[in-house]
């Protein structure tokens, strides 16, 4: 009894990322989605997946083949484990989170079939087929649904609950939230999302479906596992402004990256990158950056490079935070920096060292820079006022 109450009291577990496994527009595979991130080269296209010659836009981030859902998420979990080299006996005590807008079959089943297609039962079916743990969690809550997984994650293994959890998100493009979004016209009509640029007219909606194992550090090195990052800090703030728009002054977000950098141990100085939300909409740009200088300082946010990964991969809904940490985490790897892809020229509400186009690169923060620090920030934001960071650091 005494062993367990001093084990107890020796606080959290360090938390790192094990193995990845990720589809985008670019295909499977991190490599595609890096190389196209690093270069700056955008995913958008014509959509063929389905109707949209009524629709006010008709592109975005698509795979050219026809993909299923569940095959998709079948993939990358078995990516993401084997990378991570867990064996059947460790997937079988390995609880999955799984973030989706929810079961493609629903919308096509009959009154009494719905309840058997709930977020719930998708994602236990998830599991069993990857040989998971039933004991498990799905996420709907929009664009920080994935995001929220991994907090939740790293927080049930810090705490010594699990030793590993596999998180795992997915949604490729289709008609219903396509309609959605064209209607209430946030969908960008020139067809490029321009994250923090001057002239951005909106978002684009982009395939995305990823997994990564979230694991204690002593449990992977106990097995000889190679980490791809430590996973140093998260944190979570609403701040309930409006039920779509931002709050002006980023209140909410900074609050979530203060936290994330204090679960760290972190200082703004020491983040050396900042892959942020960034949606190309006029007001959540600059609500996110004026949360960035309301977080970092003023000082600090003005020089640590920042972009967003969405001008190449597009939005992908609930998948799209653990897609961009996926970016994000081997971004830090490859020593390199993801360019923020479709500016235009400076908006002054978004005062932030952007990294910018390939043939700018000579000029500040450009497709060639170095990540110079060991941390890097991935930020999410949704409807409702939810906001979400998550701090990676260097192995």
């Amino acid at each position: 009894m005494t062993d367990t109450v001093l084990t107890a009291r020796r606080g959290p577990r360090s938390v790192v990322v094990g193995g990845m496994g990720v589809l985008s527009a670019f295909g499977r595979g991190v490599r595609p989605l890096l190389r196209a991130a690093l270069d700056g080269r955008a995913a958008f296209g014509p959509v063929g997946r389905f109707e949209v010659s009524g629709r006010r836009v008709d592109r975005a981030a698509v795979h050219p083949e026809p993909l299923v859902l569940e095959r998709e998420l079948d993939r990358a979990i078995e990516a993401a484990c084997a990378s991570a080299g867990l064996s059947a006996a460790r997937r079988a005590d390995c609880p999955l989170y799984l973030a989706v807008h929810g079961d493609p079959a629903l919308a096509r089943a009959a009154p009494a079939e719905r309840a058997g297609h709930g977020a719930g039962a998708f994602a236990a079916a998830v599991a069993r087929r990857a040989g998971l743990s039933g004991a498990g969690r799905a996420y709907t809550s929009g664009c920080t649904a994935s995001a929220d997984a991994v907090a939740d994650a790293a927080s049930a293994v810090a705490r010594g609950r699990v030793e590993r959890v596999v998180v795992a998100a997915g949604y490729l493009v289709e008609a219903d939230q396509f309609a959605v979004f064209d209607a209430g016209g946030a969908l960008a009509r020139d067809g490029r999302v321009r994250p923090f640029s001057a002239g951005r007219t909106g978002l684009l909606l982009g395939d995305g479906v990823a997994a990564m194992v979230v694991e204690a550090a002593d449990a992977a090195r106990a097995r000889g596992a190679d980490c791809l990052a430590v996973l140093a800090g998260w944190g979570r703030a609403g701040d309930a402004h409006h039920v779509c728009r931002p709050r002006p002054d980023g209140a909410g977000l900074a609050r979530a990256i203060g936290a994330a950098l204090h679960r760290g141990g972190v200082g703004p100085d020491q983040v050396g990158y900042v892959n942020a939300h960034g949606a190309g909409t006029v007001l959540g740009d600059r609500a996110e950056a004026a949360a960035l200088h309301l977080a970092l300082g003023p000082a600090t946010a003005t020089r640590v490079p920042v972009s967003s990964t969405k001008s190449v991969h597009g939005q992908a809904l609930e998948a799209g935070a653990l897609l961009e940490l996926v970016v994000t985490v081997a971004a830090l790897r490859a020593g390199r920096l993801p360019v923020n892809a479709g500016l235009l020229g400076p908006d002054p509400d978004c005062a932030l060292n952007l990294v910018r186009e390939p043939e700018e690169a000579g000029a500040g923060a450009g497709a060639g820079a170095v990540a110079g620090a060991g941390y890097a920030l991935s930020l999410s934001t949704a409807f409702g006022g939810a906001n979400t960071a998550l701090l990676v650091g260097a192995p």
